[in-house]
């Protein structure tokens, strides 16, 4: 009984600490997928979202930051300013206009920098630490939660409004049009339970599940998305690195929460 106490404590330490992993160095994947973004549109004479000495700016405190949390020195100041860098140059992605993109692909993107950005502010409350030496922050972690909650009520408003993510998914799920609307009634269920802080370890137990399914067979269908709705390659490439470090910010709550 206590070997099998002590089989499980560390088999959710390891998945914590993967957890972790997953998302302190998706700063690294953010800048190299932006700056191959950033190429892409160069060859067809487009411009970056964000100005280039700005951008050059953004990427340095990103890997900064990036570095620092990987190497767990002031992990949780530095999570603080990972999500405050995302924050910052999400806004001003946004207020430049440099680029235009469809609603329903505003709605991808923006969800998933909310996400990430609520990651972040979980891992700065002190979850995922496998050696916590001061006590976590419970306003930071709800606030991250919160966070996550908006992201889910986004997932569930694309599979009613959004016929690009609707197709994405009918093309996967057995059971079509019934199936998807399960699947709406539980992301909804999922947001509740995040933004209400009930339930949360079960329900990031549940995310847990489904987003790795997400990310290989809708995110990973490149020709789709692509090729028939034309969203850039490395543009598509970097909202399955968001999904990613998604999935890492839910381990933690799933096995630290």
């Amino acid at each position: 009984m206590a070997a099998g106490r002590g089989w499980r404590r560390r088999a959710l330490r390891l998945l914590t600490a993967g957890g972790g992993v997953l998302l302190t160095r998706f700063p690294f994947w953010h800048c190299f997928s932006g700056l191959l973004l950033c190429a892409e549109r160069a060859d067809g004479r487009r411009k970056p979202d964000i100005p280039v000495p700005y951008l050059y700016v953004d990427m340095g405190v990103a890997v900064l930051c990036a570095s620092f949390m990987s190497f767990g020195v002031k992990r949780r100041w530095f999570a603080l300013g990972a999500a405050l860098q995302l924050a910052v140059a999400t806004y001003a992605a946004h207020v430049g206009g440099h680029v235009h993109y469809s609603d329903w692909l505003k709605v991808r993107m923006y969800s998933r920098t909310i996400a990430i950005i609520g990651g972040f502010l979980i891992l700065a409350s002190g979850a995922g630490e496998l050696y916590r030496q001061k006590p976590r922050s419970r306003s930071l972690q709800s606030t991250g939660q919160v966070f996550l909650g908006i992201y889910l009520i986004c997932q569930a408003y694309s599979l009613q409004h959004s016929k690009e993510d609707r197709l994405a998914y009918l093309n996967h799920l057995l059971g079509g049009e019934l199936a998807l609307q399960l699947l709406f009634i539980l992301y909804g269920l999922l947001a509740l339970a995040f933004l209400s802080g009930y339930y949360v370890r079960a329900a990031a137990q549940v995310l847990a599940v489904l987003l790795p399914l997400a990310i290989l067979l809708i995110d990973g269908n490149i020709g789709y998305w692509h090729d028939s709705r034309r969203v850039e390659f490395w543009n598509q490439m970097k909202l399955i690195g968001q999904n990613v470090g998604i999935f890492g910010a839910v381990v933690i709550l799933a096995t630290d929460g």
